[in-house]
């Protein structure tokens, strides 16, 4: 690859095209109470989902990222070969080796990039877009495109339904450019170890090998919740987080036009949109529509909003995002198309 030549004086990146990519399939709440203990009325009134969009077998990791991408790439107007970095973010893959990174931009006509997968569970799309956004402040990068693609489906079980109602596949990606009008303006991540042992896939890797008896058993093999995580976890360390990110940027929570939030439960985004002191109004949520797609959800949420016509020029955004690990992340931005 040749040596980045970046825009003088350019201290940071802005971004520059957003996509998506919805799996065809909508799966309603009734769908789900045909076949397990639930309701419309109960899946709605603690997640506010309605409906979800779950992966059919071509519908890929690597073909949901690739269309997401290209929608971003397209929006951007960008030639692939203007691409020098590709991170995509999942918690999902299908494989520990390889990672889906190469593979996703070659499909897009990305020449040699610097590319890899990251996994910080569903704050993975922020943690991502932490790093892109300094890799190109390093003058590492150039132009970099930022993927959340998500079949968790594949590791959900479709008999559990604290898992399954909640549960989605999608995508959604960014592509950032080096400027001298920075638009992504602060990021911090955190992690807390401690909480480790409440939620993931326990099987499949060296530790825990997958056996005749893993697989006839169902349960370490698929996503869990085994120990419930606190309700403070995120309705006393969203408010936390964000905080420190738009005091980083100079602003208070009522400058913040756009607020996007982990997707997975309605009512925690409304109590720490209280805790914080501003309109449910300024929240953005598409759960209703389309489930958690982890990883995925923020970028989603994001294509959403602008294509809705919720942004404007000169909006500040804040992207907070959490999940396993523990793993959080947020993201201060001020939108610049």
């Amino acid at each position: 690859m040749s040596a980045i030549q970046l825009p003088a004086g350019s201290p940071g990146a802005r971004i520059l095209g957003l996509g998506a990519y919805r799996p065809r399939r909508r799966v309603t709440n009734d769908e789900l109470a045909q076949v397990m203990d639930t309701n419309d009325e109960w899946i709605q009134s603690r997640v506010g989902i309605a409906e979800r969009r779950w992966a059919s077998e071509d519908e890929t990791l690597v073909e949901m990222a690739v269309a997401a991408g290209g929608k971003a790439i397209a929006a951007s107007g960008l030639a692939p070969d203007e691409i020098d970095l590709v991170i995509v973010a999942s918690a999902s893959l299908r494989a520990p080796i390889p990672g889906i990174g190469p593979q996703v931009a070659h499909r897009l006509g990305v020449p040699r990039p610097g590319s890899f997968d990251l996994n910080a569970g569903c704050a993975g799309f922020c943690y991502a877009l932490g790093v892109a956004n300094d890799s190109i402040r390093a003058g590492s990068s150039r132009n970099a495109l930022v993927v959340g693609v998500e079949r968790l489906t594949d590791v959900t079980d479709q008999n559990d339904r604290t898992t399954a109602v909640i549960f989605a596949d999608g995508a959604g990606a960014v592509v950032l450019e080096a400027t001298a009008d920075p638009g992504v303006l602060a990021s911090e991540l955190y992690a807390d170890g401690r909480l480790a042992p409440g939620m993931g896939v326990f099987a499949g890797g060296t530790a825990e090998p997958i056996t005749e008896a893993v697989l006839r058993d169902g349960y370490r093999n698929r996503l869990r919740f085994v120990q419930k995580y606190p309700a403070s976890v995120n309705e006393e360390g969203w408010p936390r987080i964000a905080r420190s990110v738009h005091a980083r940027v100079g602003a208070g929570a009522e400058d913040v036009d756009l607020w996007l939030w982990t997707q997975v439960n309605r009512s925690t985004i409304e109590t720490v949109m209280e805790t914080l002191g501003v309109p449910m109004a300024r929240a953005h949520t598409i759960m209703d529509k389309w489930g958690y797609t982890g990883s995925a959800c923020l970028p989603m949420a994001l294509d959403d909003a602008a294509r809705g016509g919720r942004l404007a020029a000169g909006d500040l955004v804040v992207l907070t995002g959490s999940g396993a690990g523990l793993s959080m992340g947020c993201v201060a931005l001020r939108w610049r198309p």
